[in-house]
Protein backbone atom coordinates (compact mmCIF):
# COMPACT_ATOMS: atom_id res chain seq x y z
CA UNK A 1 0.00 0.00 0.00
CA UNK A 2 3.09 2.02 0.58
CA UNK A 3 4.69 1.59 -2.70
CA UNK A 4 1.00 2.15 -4.19
CA UNK A 5 0.81 5.57 -2.44
CA UNK A 6 4.60 6.27 -3.42
CA UNK A 7 4.23 5.44 -6.94
CA UNK A 8 1.00 7.72 -7.60
CA UNK A 9 2.33 10.86 -5.61
CA UNK A 10 6.07 10.60 -6.11
CA UNK A 11 5.57 13.28 -8.88
CA UNK A 12 3.71 15.34 -6.55
CA UNK A 13 5.98 14.70 -3.77
CA UNK A 14 9.18 15.83 -6.35
CA UNK A 15 7.66 19.06 -7.61
CA UNK A 16 6.69 20.38 -3.98
CA UNK A 17 10.00 19.21 -2.55
CA UNK A 18 11.23 20.88 -5.20
CA UNK A 19 9.09 23.80 -4.98
CA UNK A 20 9.78 24.10 -1.37
CA UNK A 21 13.19 24.00 -1.68
CA UNK A 22 13.32 26.58 -4.03
CA UNK A 23 11.22 28.54 -2.09
CA UNK A 24 14.02 28.60 0.71
CA UNK A 25 16.63 28.98 -1.17
CA UNK A 26 14.70 32.49 -2.76
CA UNK A 27 14.30 33.57 0.69
CA UNK A 28 17.57 32.65 1.87
CA UNK A 29 18.84 34.77 -1.09
CA UNK A 30 16.18 37.58 -0.34
CA UNK A 31 17.51 37.79 3.08
CA UNK A 32 20.91 38.19 2.46
CA UNK A 33 20.88 40.69 -0.20
CA UNK A 34 17.88 42.36 2.43
CA UNK A 35 20.79 41.93 4.78
CA UNK A 36 23.16 43.24 2.07
CA UNK A 37 21.37 46.07 1.52
CA UNK A 38 20.46 47.42 4.59
CA UNK A 39 24.18 47.19 5.27
CA UNK A 40 24.99 48.97 2.21
CA UNK A 41 22.14 51.92 3.35
CA UNK A 42 23.86 51.84 7.09
CA UNK A 43 27.41 51.96 5.38
CA UNK A 44 26.68 55.27 3.40
CA UNK A 45 24.50 56.57 6.31
CA UNK A 46 27.76 56.31 8.47
CA UNK A 47 30.35 57.81 5.32
CA UNK A 48 27.46 60.10 4.87
CA UNK A 49 27.27 61.85 8.51
CA UNK A 50 31.27 61.31 8.78
CA UNK A 51 31.70 63.82 5.59
CA UNK A 52 29.15 66.04 6.97
CA UNK A 53 30.84 66.07 10.03
CA UNK A 54 34.26 66.20 8.21
CA UNK A 55 32.88 68.73 5.81
CA UNK A 56 31.84 71.30 9.06
CA UNK A 57 35.41 70.62 10.73
CA UNK A 58 37.09 71.72 7.87
CA UNK A 59 34.63 74.82 7.43
CA UNK A 60 35.75 75.50 11.07
CA UNK A 61 38.83 75.64 10.93
CA UNK A 62 38.87 77.20 7.58
CA UNK A 63 36.78 80.55 9.34
CA UNK A 64 39.08 80.30 12.34
CA UNK A 65 41.77 80.91 10.14
CA UNK A 66 40.08 83.32 8.39
CA UNK A 67 39.10 85.38 11.44
CA UNK A 68 42.96 85.52 12.99
CA UNK A 69 44.18 86.58 9.23
CA UNK A 70 41.36 89.10 9.98
CA UNK A 71 41.74 89.88 13.42
CA UNK A 72 45.26 89.57 14.15
CA UNK A 73 47.17 89.20 11.07
CA UNK A 74 46.11 91.48 8.81
CA UNK A 75 46.16 94.36 11.88
CA UNK A 76 49.42 93.34 13.11
CA UNK A 77 51.10 93.68 9.45
CA UNK A 78 48.83 97.12 8.63
CA UNK A 79 50.87 98.63 11.53
CA UNK A 80 54.40 97.21 11.20
CA UNK A 81 53.68 98.55 7.16
CA UNK A 82 52.69 102.29 8.55
CA UNK A 83 55.44 101.85 11.12
CA UNK A 84 58.14 100.97 8.47
CA UNK A 85 56.68 103.62 6.04
CA UNK A 86 57.19 106.01 8.56
CA UNK A 87 60.60 105.05 9.36
CA UNK A 88 61.74 105.26 5.78
CA UNK A 89 59.98 107.99 4.58
CA UNK A 90 60.03 110.59 6.84
CA UNK A 91 58.87 114.26 5.66
CA UNK A 92 59.47 115.96 8.50
CA UNK A 93 63.00 117.04 8.13
CA UNK A 94 62.18 118.77 4.46
CA UNK A 95 59.14 120.02 5.68
CA UNK A 96 60.33 121.74 8.58
CA UNK A 97 63.36 123.12 6.34
CA UNK A 98 60.66 124.88 4.00
CA UNK A 99 58.53 126.31 7.27
CA UNK A 100 62.13 127.34 8.47
CA UNK A 101 62.56 129.04 5.63
CA UNK A 102 59.24 130.89 5.08
CA UNK A 103 59.70 132.20 9.15
CA UNK A 104 62.90 133.14 8.16
CA UNK A 105 63.76 134.20 4.95
CA UNK A 106 67.91 134.11 4.89
CA UNK A 107 67.83 131.26 5.93
CA UNK A 108 67.16 129.17 2.37
CA UNK A 109 67.77 130.92 -0.95
CA UNK A 110 65.62 130.19 -3.71
CA UNK A 111 67.41 127.34 -5.08
CA UNK A 112 67.47 125.71 -1.65
CA UNK A 113 63.61 126.36 -1.39
CA UNK A 114 62.61 124.63 -4.99
CA UNK A 115 64.98 121.82 -4.47
CA UNK A 116 63.14 121.22 -0.97
CA UNK A 117 59.67 121.92 -2.85
CA UNK A 118 60.66 119.34 -5.23
CA UNK A 119 61.75 116.64 -3.15
CA UNK A 120 59.41 116.94 -0.92
CA UNK A 121 56.60 116.42 -4.29
CA UNK A 122 58.55 113.16 -5.24
CA UNK A 123 58.58 111.68 -2.02
CA UNK A 124 54.92 112.83 -0.92
CA UNK A 125 53.31 110.64 -4.29
CA UNK A 126 56.28 107.94 -3.23
CA UNK A 127 54.91 108.27 0.05
CA UNK A 128 50.88 107.68 -1.31
CA UNK A 129 51.83 104.95 -4.11
CA UNK A 130 53.82 102.77 -1.44
CA UNK A 131 51.01 103.11 0.93
CA UNK A 132 48.52 102.49 -1.57
CA UNK A 133 50.45 99.64 -3.32
CA UNK A 134 51.63 97.97 0.05
CA UNK A 135 47.87 97.75 1.67
CA UNK A 136 46.27 96.39 -1.46
CA UNK A 137 48.69 93.58 -1.80
CA UNK A 138 48.74 93.06 1.73
CA UNK A 139 45.30 92.33 1.54
CA UNK A 140 45.25 90.48 -1.17
CA UNK A 141 48.37 88.47 -0.34
CA UNK A 142 46.63 87.65 3.15
CA UNK A 143 43.88 86.38 0.90
CA UNK A 144 45.56 84.39 -1.24
CA UNK A 145 47.32 82.56 2.02
CA UNK A 146 44.11 81.42 3.91
CA UNK A 147 42.13 80.20 0.75
CA UNK A 148 45.51 77.70 -0.13
CA UNK A 149 45.67 76.95 3.37
CA UNK A 150 41.71 76.08 3.83
CA UNK A 151 42.09 74.18 0.09
CA UNK A 152 45.35 72.02 1.26
CA UNK A 153 43.05 71.03 4.70
CA UNK A 154 40.52 69.73 2.83
CA UNK A 155 42.89 68.19 0.72
CA UNK A 156 44.75 66.57 3.30
CA UNK A 157 41.79 65.34 5.23
CA UNK A 158 40.40 63.83 1.88
CA UNK A 159 43.65 61.51 1.43
CA UNK A 160 43.21 60.61 5.46
CA UNK A 161 39.72 59.28 4.97
CA UNK A 162 41.07 55.91 4.67
CA UNK A 163 42.80 55.53 8.23
CA UNK A 164 40.56 58.17 9.75
CA UNK A 165 37.21 60.38 9.56
CA UNK A 166 38.33 63.02 12.39
CA UNK A 167 40.10 66.29 11.70
CA UNK A 168 41.85 65.57 15.47
CA UNK A 169 43.21 62.48 14.20
CA UNK A 170 44.36 63.12 10.63
CA UNK A 171 47.61 64.19 10.12
CA UNK A 172 46.99 67.97 8.30
CA UNK A 173 49.38 70.85 8.14
CA UNK A 174 51.77 70.92 10.83
CA UNK A 175 50.96 74.11 12.82
CA UNK A 176 54.36 75.24 12.65
CA UNK A 177 54.60 75.17 9.00
CA UNK A 178 51.62 76.95 9.27
CA UNK A 179 52.25 79.62 11.57
CA UNK A 180 55.59 79.81 9.77
CA UNK A 181 53.56 80.24 6.17
CA UNK A 182 51.38 83.12 7.92
CA UNK A 183 54.33 84.37 8.93
CA UNK A 184 55.50 85.21 5.60
CA UNK A 185 52.84 88.04 4.95
CA UNK A 186 55.76 90.37 7.20
CA UNK A 187 58.13 89.87 4.45
CA UNK A 188 56.96 93.27 2.46
CA UNK A 189 57.37 95.33 6.05
CA UNK A 190 60.82 93.97 6.87
CA UNK A 191 62.95 93.22 3.73
CA UNK A 192 60.93 94.24 0.41
CA UNK A 193 59.49 97.90 1.26
CA UNK A 194 62.86 99.19 0.84
CA UNK A 195 63.20 98.29 -2.78
CA UNK A 196 59.63 98.89 -3.04
CA UNK A 197 60.46 102.43 -2.24
CA UNK A 198 63.56 102.85 -3.76
CA UNK A 199 61.56 101.48 -7.05
CA UNK A 200 58.79 103.89 -6.75
CA UNK A 201 60.90 107.00 -6.45
CA UNK A 202 62.46 106.27 -9.08
CA UNK A 203 59.31 106.17 -11.24
CA UNK A 204 57.63 108.81 -9.45
CA UNK A 205 60.40 111.14 -10.44
CA UNK A 206 60.15 110.49 -13.92
CA UNK A 207 56.86 110.81 -13.96
CA UNK A 208 56.26 113.84 -12.68
CA UNK A 209 59.77 115.37 -14.31
CA UNK A 210 58.31 118.51 -16.06
CA UNK A 211 55.59 118.72 -13.72
CA UNK A 212 55.88 122.45 -11.73
CA UNK A 213 54.22 123.44 -8.90
CA UNK A 214 52.26 126.11 -9.75
CA UNK A 215 50.44 123.61 -12.33
CA UNK A 216 47.13 123.08 -11.87
CA UNK A 217 45.92 119.23 -10.64
CA UNK A 218 42.36 118.12 -10.81
CA UNK A 219 40.67 115.07 -10.09
CA UNK A 220 41.55 113.59 -13.54
CA UNK A 221 45.04 114.74 -13.61
CA UNK A 222 45.73 113.67 -10.13
CA UNK A 223 44.14 109.96 -11.23
CA UNK A 224 46.56 109.32 -14.68
CA UNK A 225 49.51 110.58 -12.66
CA UNK A 226 48.69 107.72 -10.00
CA UNK A 227 47.72 105.21 -12.39
CA UNK A 228 50.90 105.82 -14.80
CA UNK A 229 53.42 105.46 -11.53
CA UNK A 230 51.43 102.20 -10.83
CA UNK A 231 51.38 101.24 -14.44
CA UNK A 232 55.19 101.75 -14.71
CA UNK A 233 56.03 99.98 -11.24
CA UNK A 234 54.51 96.87 -12.46
CA UNK A 235 55.84 96.77 -15.40
CA UNK A 236 59.80 97.23 -14.37
CA UNK A 237 62.19 94.41 -14.67
CA UNK A 238 61.81 91.20 -15.31
CA UNK A 239 57.56 90.40 -15.60
CA UNK A 240 56.54 89.61 -12.48
CA UNK A 241 59.38 91.28 -10.41
CA UNK A 242 57.08 93.00 -8.24
CA UNK A 243 56.44 89.60 -6.25
CA UNK A 244 59.71 89.81 -4.82
CA UNK A 245 58.42 92.38 -3.17
CA UNK A 246 55.83 90.43 -1.30
CA UNK A 247 57.94 87.73 -0.94
CA UNK A 248 61.81 86.20 -1.23
CA UNK A 249 62.83 85.43 -4.68
CA UNK A 250 63.65 81.66 -3.90
CA UNK A 251 60.15 80.65 -2.74
CA UNK A 252 59.50 78.54 -5.55
CA UNK A 253 62.52 77.23 -6.44
CA UNK A 254 61.72 73.53 -4.07
CA UNK A 255 62.05 70.42 -5.26
CA UNK A 256 58.44 68.96 -4.87
CA UNK A 257 60.08 65.39 -4.00
CA UNK A 258 61.92 66.56 -1.28
CA UNK A 259 60.15 69.79 0.11
CA UNK A 260 58.49 70.30 3.12
CA UNK A 261 55.06 71.71 3.49
CA UNK A 262 55.99 74.99 4.62
CA UNK A 263 57.91 74.82 1.13
CA UNK A 264 55.35 73.92 -1.11
CA UNK A 265 52.87 75.96 0.17
CA UNK A 266 55.50 79.04 -0.27
CA UNK A 267 55.64 77.66 -4.12
CA UNK A 268 51.88 77.37 -4.64
CA UNK A 269 52.01 81.09 -3.14
CA UNK A 270 54.56 82.12 -5.97
CA UNK A 271 52.37 80.31 -8.64
CA UNK A 272 49.80 82.50 -7.76
CA UNK A 273 51.39 85.94 -6.99
CA UNK A 274 53.09 84.92 -10.46
CA UNK A 275 49.79 84.01 -12.56
CA UNK A 276 47.77 86.41 -15.37
CA UNK A 277 44.57 85.97 -13.08
CA UNK A 278 46.26 87.54 -10.02
CA UNK A 279 48.02 90.05 -12.21
CA UNK A 280 44.50 90.99 -13.46
CA UNK A 281 42.78 91.06 -9.69
CA UNK A 282 45.65 93.30 -8.26
CA UNK A 283 45.14 95.91 -11.39
CA UNK A 284 41.28 95.87 -10.98
CA UNK A 285 42.02 96.66 -7.10
CA UNK A 286 44.87 99.35 -7.55
CA UNK A 287 42.67 100.85 -9.89
CA UNK A 288 39.62 101.06 -7.60
CA UNK A 289 41.43 102.43 -4.52
CA UNK A 290 42.66 105.07 -7.12
CA UNK A 291 39.24 105.96 -7.74
CA UNK A 292 37.99 105.93 -4.18
CA UNK A 293 41.18 107.66 -2.42
CA UNK A 294 40.28 110.52 -4.64
CA UNK A 295 36.84 110.85 -3.16
CA UNK A 296 38.06 110.83 -0.09
CA UNK A 297 40.94 113.44 -0.98
CA UNK A 298 38.15 115.41 -2.68
CA UNK A 299 36.37 115.56 0.49
CA UNK A 300 39.10 116.53 2.55
CA UNK A 301 40.50 119.35 -0.09
CA UNK A 302 37.21 120.76 -0.61
CA UNK A 303 35.29 118.64 -3.65
CA UNK A 304 35.18 122.10 -5.91
CA UNK A 305 38.69 123.02 -5.34
CA UNK A 306 40.03 119.40 -6.89
CA UNK A 307 37.32 119.27 -9.53
CA UNK A 308 38.49 122.84 -11.02
CA UNK A 309 41.77 122.60 -9.91
CA UNK A 310 44.21 123.53 -7.62
CA UNK A 311 48.42 124.24 -7.48
CA UNK A 312 50.46 120.97 -7.32
CA UNK A 313 51.86 123.22 -4.25
CA UNK A 314 49.11 123.10 -2.01
CA UNK A 315 48.23 119.72 -3.38
CA UNK A 316 51.42 118.03 -1.63
CA UNK A 317 50.97 118.63 1.47
CA UNK A 318 47.59 115.92 1.24
CA UNK A 319 48.66 113.55 -0.80
CA UNK A 320 52.19 113.37 2.07
CA UNK A 321 49.06 112.68 4.98
CA UNK A 322 46.88 109.99 2.61
CA UNK A 323 49.08 107.08 4.13
CA UNK A 324 46.82 107.80 7.58
CA UNK A 325 44.06 107.25 5.53
CA UNK A 326 45.17 104.06 4.02
CA UNK A 327 46.85 102.28 6.57
CA UNK A 328 44.17 103.02 9.40
CA UNK A 329 43.04 100.06 11.50
CA UNK A 330 42.09 97.13 9.28
CA UNK A 331 38.82 96.49 10.89
CA UNK A 332 37.51 100.38 10.08
CA UNK A 333 39.60 100.55 6.86
CA UNK A 334 36.83 101.25 4.21
CA UNK A 335 39.99 100.47 1.24
CA UNK A 336 40.46 96.88 1.83
CA UNK A 337 36.54 96.04 2.39
CA UNK A 338 36.14 97.69 -0.86
CA UNK A 339 38.58 95.40 -2.38
CA UNK A 340 37.39 92.01 -0.97
CA UNK A 341 33.52 93.24 -2.54
CA UNK A 342 35.01 93.76 -6.13
CA UNK A 343 33.11 91.11 -7.94
CA UNK A 344 36.04 89.87 -9.81
CA UNK A 345 38.21 89.81 -6.50
CA UNK A 346 35.68 87.25 -4.80
CA UNK A 347 35.12 85.28 -8.01
CA UNK A 348 39.25 84.71 -7.96
CA UNK A 349 39.12 83.76 -4.64
CA UNK A 350 36.49 81.32 -4.61
CA UNK A 351 38.08 79.51 -7.59
CA UNK A 352 41.79 79.63 -5.91
CA UNK A 353 39.84 77.93 -3.10
CA UNK A 354 37.96 74.97 -5.06
CA UNK A 355 40.68 74.16 -7.35
CA UNK A 356 43.57 71.45 -7.17
CA UNK A 357 47.45 72.72 -7.75
CA UNK A 358 49.35 71.16 -9.93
Amino acid sequence: MREEFWRRHKRKLYVTLGVCGSGYLLYKLYDARTRRLSDLQKQFADEKENEELIKAQIQAHFESVQRIADSTTLPHVMDLLDTRLAENLDLTHSTERLIQGKGQPNTLSTTEKLELWDRLKILSFTKMVSSLWSMTMLSLYIRVQVNILGRHLYIDTARGLGSSHLLDEAELIDKNDEQQFLACVDYLSNYGLVSLISDTEAVTSEVLTGKQLRDFFNVSVLHDTIVHILDTLMSMGSPNRWVGYLMPEDAGDYKISHATKFELLMRETRAVLSSAEFSNIVDISLRTVVSELLKDLSFHCGENNLSSGMPLAKLVPRIAQTSQLLLQESNRNRYIQIIRSIPEVELFFTLLYSSTPT
